[in-house]
């Protein structure tokens, strides 16, 4: 049987992805570099642990030598990615994580050419939104192929969890980003807001640096993208006022508090997730106005995450997956969001046909 190795097991949405993972009789190693929340884990759990940490890629490597494919769901990843890639590519492992970070997504694209030649697979973002808005945008592609812009946007606030939030921090001076003629171009935070109907009448949106900036580019070619979420208005608020605040969350000493903050907070309730739901759009235009658009409904951010990110490995391990760099519905095709379980849709604003459902969401 192929071996799975989740990295960061422990964290809550690591816990949630592990004990899917178990349910599905994948059998993975948990691991990480806490050695008592491991051992905590590995007890509760009655699974295999393996402890090691990340400074040394030749220990990375000997980690991995008997694994088929690394899992990583240890944030922030920007510390965690590039050195399990490294080892994955040294011990000729698969890897996946469910970043949303463009910096790190674009780290893991610059080692095609290795991976390719290495014969692994390195497969990021495996995770809401990427998952669903991934696949939107290969289904828009589809629909419009000569399209050369596209924006894409998820309508759901959920209270993150403790890595979540971390990751956020830790991120905190990162600019807005868009793609601009196949190339990342920066942008102020929240530059732009827009009036989006996700399925449940018009909302206001504002532009993030989303990693699906750079997936979607790579899964369709389109060279121009922008990403959005729905904001509460104090959130917009924060996020405009966060360009002439940056100085003081660049702070060491500001970070660790928040940090330490940040620790307190737990992820959602399982009853929260359950009842949890979010609702992707996606808008894809010609230079000469020719516009396509559609959405997808799926359950909670969180659900999808677990699902999507068992899903993959479980996809990856199979073989399914070819070498190099990969996006999930680069890899899977604009279909692979309907093995996850709810999500609902391509609901496309067009005619009605045989082909084309009629959107529950716009009667």
């Amino acid at each position: 049987m192929p071996t799975l190795l989740i990295y960061g097991s422990y964290g809550f949405v690591g816990g949630l992805i592990a004990e899917e993972a178990i349910d599905r009789g994948l059998d993975p190693i948990l691991a990480g570099r806490d050695r008592e929340r491991l051992r905590q884990q590995v007890d509760e759990l009655g699974q295999r642990g393996r402890r090691f940490s990340l400074e040394d890629p030749v220990t990375v490597a000997t980690a991995l030598e008997d694994v088929d494919c690394v899992l990583n769901c240890a944030g922030p990843f920007s510390n965690t990615a590039e050195p399990l890639v490294e080892g994955c590519l040294r011990s000729g492992t698969d890897y996946v994580d469910i970043t949303g970070e463009i910096p790190v997504i674009e780290s893991i694209h610059d080692r095609d050419e290795e991976a390719t030649e290495a014969g692994i697979t390195l497969l990021p973002a495996a995770a809401l939104s990427t998952i669903p808005m991934d696949c939107l945008a290969a289904h828009l592609a589809d629909r419009l192929p000569e399209a050369t812009h596209l924006a894409l946007g998820v309508d759901s606030f959920r209270v993150p969890s403790i890595g979540t939030l971390r990751t956020v921090i830790e991120g905190a001076d990162t600019e807005n980003a868009v793609r601009r003629d196949g190339d990342l171009e920066s942008a102020p935070t929240g530059w732009k807001t827009r009036e989006i109907d996700f399925g449940r009448g018009e909302r206001p949106a504002v532009t993030m640096p989303m990693g699906d900036i750079s997936t979607a580019h790579y899964t369709t070619g389109i060279p121009n993208v922008e990403m959005y979420a729905v904001m509460p208005q104090p959130a917009r608020t924060a996020l405009r006022l966060h360009r002439y605040l940056s100085p003081v969350f660049e702070s060491k000493p500001v970070r660790w508090t928040l940090k330490q903050l940040a620790g307190v907070r737990d992820g959602p309730s399982e009853r929260a997730r359950e009842r949890g739901s979010a609702y992707v759009w996606g808008e894809a235009r010609t230079e000469d106005g020719e516009r396509v658009v559609s959405r997808l409904r799926t359950p909670d951010p969180y659900v999808v995450t677990v699902d999507g990110a068992v899903t993959v490995a479980e996809r990856v391990l199979a073989g399914d997956a070819d070498a190099g760099f990969q996006t999930p519905a680069g890899a899977f095709d604009a279909d692979f969001a309907f093995e996850l379980e709810g999500v609902e849709g391509f609901f496309d604003e067009s005619t009605p046909d045989e082909t084309s459902p009629v959107n529950p969401l716009l009667q």
